[in-house]
């Protein structure tokens, strides 16, 4: 490695990771609590099979699981403002993304649901809880302890998805790289070191992930 490359690359590091850490990391935060939020009421929807409501939660993650999420982006910042509405880059980015990862996660959440054994929704019946009681104090517990693997993992590609945010002029982690690359001229070097912080990121929320997981299995064992 020549020095040049050693010198934009120390230069670089710090002008790359702090947009990581002011708007990537926060948009994906955001975005991934809207989106659980989003999910569990559409797998609740779903799973109390509210006719009308059903219908409507399906059609949305049909429409929104169908589509790319780069189309989206497009349609919600470049498309709207045709019906005037206009959105700055950052609450776009963070609609679009929350309603992308809604959708799957709603699909996690739902299976999640319906794995918990349905003698346990009856005793909830035989003694006295109302649907919602036993929503809140029987199922849910189970099924988001069934659901932090699957959902953790979704965090991890939602962290890696925010690189698209720089099409709709988002200025994050990945274009504070392109404008490196178009004042430096060495794409190679710079993309590997964006690269790079994005797995630094990720090995990060793996951590997390396997003391979460642990942590979910010592509390299931005692119970």
């Amino acid at each position: 490695m020549s020095e040049r490359w050693i010198s934009i690359f120390l230069d670089s590091f710090w002008k790359i990771l702090w947009p990581g850490l002011r708007l990537t990391i926060p948009l994906t935060a955001i975005s991934f609590v809207l989106a659980l939020i989003i999910a569990v009421i559409t797998a609740l929807i779903q799973f109390a099979d509210l006719k009308v409501l059903k219908q409507i939660a399906r059609l949305y993650v049909w429409i929104i699981r169908g589509t790319p999420v780069l189309v989206q982006l497009f349609v919600v910042f470049y498309g709207l403002p045709n019906v005037g509405i206009l959105l700055d880059p950052f609450p776009a980015a963070v609609i679009v993304f929350s309603l992308n990862e809604g959708a799957y996660a709603s699909e996690t959440v739902r299976a999640a649901l319906e794995s918990v054994p349905k003698g346990q929704i009856e005793a909830g019946y035989c003694v006295g809880m109302s649907w919602l009681q036993i929503i809140r104090r029987i199922v849910l517990p189970q099924a988001l302890r069934t659901a932090f693997p699957p959902l953790s993992n979704s965090l991890i590609g939602l962290l890696k998805e925010t690189s698209l945010a720089a099409n709709i002029t988002v200025a994050e982690m990945f274009m504070s790289t392109q404008r490196i690359v178009a004042r430096t001229y060495e794409p190679l070097l710079l993309y590997l070191e964006v690269g790079l912080i994005y797995l630094i990121f990720c090995t990060i929320l793996t951590r997390l992930q396997r003391m979460g997981e642990k942590r979910l299995q010592t509390y299931g064992r005692s119970k």
